[in-house]
């Protein structure tokens, strides 16, 4: 196509730009094949591809790649580098299907890429209002897409399932799967089985009831819904499924809190046995003594469920947390694998779930064939082979007085993929070494406009220095024998951020750090083989992928997410981008603007008779994003750093939603002018302490208290 600039208008430049994007795409999906069950289960036999969220329905994460392994990987390079354009959480899994890769970012939008060179080919934006942003526990982020046929599936922050076109990103459909008049959210990748778009949602902390639910692929019509916790008494029939939970919850539970349960990230699944795998989270309201009084197992929480896809109805059903008061969800990564175990092979599914206990079930009937502690835990001291419960200590007992528990709430394992490896058959999984204190609110009332964990968080925040305690290296990549039971290896970090794992068939094992570096370990040992620095934080999960006989390392960049937000300390503005790294790759790392740290605040706005009151009220509403003590990790604002016109602003933003689209709500529906104000001057009041300590709370992870995993022991 020949074009002569002096003859030709900018909207015919612009138009005659749009068909050559197009061009391009469909050339790169000239040879495309429909997405299928068929290819997904066979994924080994395309290599190059990454079709499905952890590749394989497994969910191993294992790349049969090996063109960079132990002995080339010192020439691996960055090759091409593409700004996202937002700076919150990044926690996408990319496709790759034929040359494009496809991605998710932060308020759920969707980016296709060429995978040679990271030009954009399209890009979608569901319009989620950012006043949702209020309703999302853990940051507006969104961990990946699901491909069938010739479309993508997304589920966004405000509850939609949305198909679009793979070819140019235009909506197929879309369907509200949550009720929009409660906090529900959606930040998890979707699944598809059979024909069926398998989605869940999250929102337990808020107080809504769990469930997850199929819908045909090409219609959007809901095939079937699961919940996990039962409804009221009276309120609805119960399937099967919930007859067999209602009789574990106590008949004056907390219905009105919807009781959790919710599904907010995980799935797998084996098409031979035909069954669905899923992990259930926390229920709402922790303490449970007055979740459900009496006592009770609170099925299905804190569990990981075998349901039929065809028609959702409960296999099987194992609970590794009976009535959870610590919100140790079974949401976490479930890998799939057959493996040898006293010399018979056996089909396992593998989960290391935020109670710091390894499982190994047998996947055909959920047997626990083993469990064991992959990271200290003091809150039970071992699972009873017999019965597959925890052995509670009472260590975690807080119900009636304040207790130091470890694994923290943010678990021994969150949401950061695991890998497995054929080749070493040892798990990787990015673990956490943290300390929680908790403490519960003698006060607690339901009010679905806030949390309802039950916790106090006022006490939490005046016990702060505690809150950021850490076992020496908070962080850690952890190498695990699931036959043994035992660590295989182990490399610590000093930052507070998890990463997820890549291993690969070259003896690699992927993973990036909080500082902005992607670093390769040899599988066998961890061995550090390679580093390079890209200058953004890492959390997502590294893919491989091959095109022209060229093997590609991918991953996205930026901090969020819970422990983002509130555990570490950004050194650099956080602009999410996507990095592809080959063998002689060259392309120089993003320079990016340092974080400003300087404390300025007027004394004179502060009113100190309120400071007090500031500090319940700031616990309430404020405290589950701009941290604990007002100590912001940088990717939501630290308050104590607030400009004179954000000060100025402060009763606009909190009253009126002068940031609304930003992710910063209004309050008005639950503060008064005066609540405000408290809170405002207790901002003020932090500032001005951590001016007299010489800023010293924007240390990061690494300058925390280290203590001795035994110090919680008795």
């Amino acid at each position: 196509m020949k074009i002569n600039p002096e003859q030709t208008s900018m909207p015919a430049v612009i138009s005659i730009a749009l068909v050559l994007i197009a061009m391009l795409h469909a050339g790169l999906q000239a040879n495309a094949a429909p997405v299928t069950g068929e290819r997904i289960a066979a994924a080994d036999k395309e290599p190059g591809q990454w079709l499905s969220h952890g590749r394989d329905y497994g969910e191993q994460r294992f790349s049969p790649l090996k063109t960079i392994n132990v002995d080339t990987v010192k020439d691996l390079g960055l090759t091409w580098k593409y700004e996202t354009g937002n700076h919150r959480g990044m926690e996408a899994t990319p496709l790759v299907i034929d040359g494009v890769m496809y991605l998710t970012t932060a308020w759920s939008r969707v980016a296709a890429l060429d995978a040679r060179t990271g030009k954009e080919l399209w890009r979608y934006d569901p319009k989620v209002d950012g006043a949702k942003g209020r309703d999302a526990c853990c940051d507006v982020v969104n961990r990946g897409l699901a491909a069938w046929g010739d479309k993508l599936y997304l589920g966004a922050l405000d509850g939609r399932l949305i198909a679009l076109n793979m070819k140019d990103g235009s909506e197929a459909w879309s369907v509200q799967t949550t009720d929009t008049s409660k906090p529900y959210t959606i930040t998890g990748a979707p699944r598809v089985v059979k024909g069926k778009v398998v989605i869940g949602n999250g929102g337990a902390e808020f107080g809504v009831r769990g469930y997850f639910s199929a819908y045909d692929a090409e219609t959007g019509e809901m095939a079937w819904r699961f919940y996990t916790v039962p409804d009221a008494p009276g309120e609805s029939v119960d399937s099967a499924a919930m007859i067999l939970a209602r009789k574990t919850w106590a008949p004056d539970s907390l219905w009105e809190t919807g009781l959790g349960g919710t599904v907010w990230d995980s799935f797998a699944y084996d098409p031979q046995l035909n069954l669905l795998y899923v992990g259930v989270g926390n229920a709402s309201q922790y303490n449970r003594e007055v979740r459900s009084p009496g006592g009770g197992d609170n099925l299905f929480v804190s569990s990981i469920l075998a349901v039929n896809p065809d028609n959702g109805e409960l296999v099987w059903h194992y609970q590794t947390t009976p009535a959870d008061a610590w919100d140790y969800t079974a949401t976490q990564h479930m890998i799939l694998a057959d493996i040898s175990i006293l010399g018979q092979k056996r089909k396992v599914l593998m989960q290391a779930p935020k109670n710091g206990f390894f499982y190994v079930l047998d996947r055909t009937n959920g047997e626990l064939i083993s469990a064991e502690k992959y990271v200290f835990a003091n809150w039970a001291s071992h699972v009873d082979p017999e019965t597959g419960r925890p052995v509670e200590t009472g260590l975690g007992d807080w119900a009636d007085q304040s207790r130091m528990v470890s694994p923290a709430v943010f678990g021994g394992h969150n949401w950061h993929p695991m890998s497995f490896s054929p080749q070493t058959e040892l798990v990787y999984i990015p673990t956490l070494h943290q300390v929680y204190p908790f403490q519960a609110d003698k006060n607690y009332e339901y009010d679905i406009r806030t949390t309802n964990t039950g916790e106090d968080y006022a006490a939490v925040a005046k016990f702060a220095p505690s809150v950021r305690v850490n076992f020496c290296s908070p962080t850690r990549l952890t190498a695990w024998n699931p036959v043994t039971q035992k660590q295989a290896w182990q490399v610590g970090f000093n930052r507070g951020v998890s990463a997820g794992l890549l291993s690969t068939a070259g003896s690699l094992v992927f993973q990036g750090t909080t500082g902005g570096d992607l670093v390769a370990y040899r599988d066998a040992n961890g061995e550090e083989l390679w580093r390079q620095s890209v200058n953004v934080g890492i959390m997502a999960p590294p893919i491989s992928y091959e095109l022209d006989g060229e093997q590609y390392i991918a991953v996205v960049a930026g901090i969020g997410g819970a422990l983002g937000g509130h555990t570490d300390v950004l050194d650099n503005i956080n602009t999410g981008h996507v990095f592809a790294f080959k063998l002689g790759g060259k392309e120089p790392a993003p320079v990016v603007a340092s974080v400003e740290k300087q404390v300025q605040v007027d004394a004179s706005q502060m009113d100190e008779a309120l400071v007090e009151r500031g500090l319940e009220l700031y616990a309430q509403h404020c405290i589950r994003c701009h941290g604990v003590g007002v100590r912001s990790s940088g990717l939501y604002p630290d308050l104590r750093l607030s400009s004179a016109a954000i000060h100025q602003s402060w009763e606009a933003i909190l009253l009126e939603g002068a940031l609304a689209p930003n992710g910063m709500a209004s309050f008005s529906d639950v503060l008064s002018k005066e609540d405000v104000n408290a809170i405002h001057s207790y901002v003020i009041s932090t500032a001005l302490e951590s001016t007299s300590f010489g800023n010293r709370m924007l240390q990061r992870a690494a300058d925390m208290v280290c203590i001795p995993a035994d110090w919680l022991a008795d």
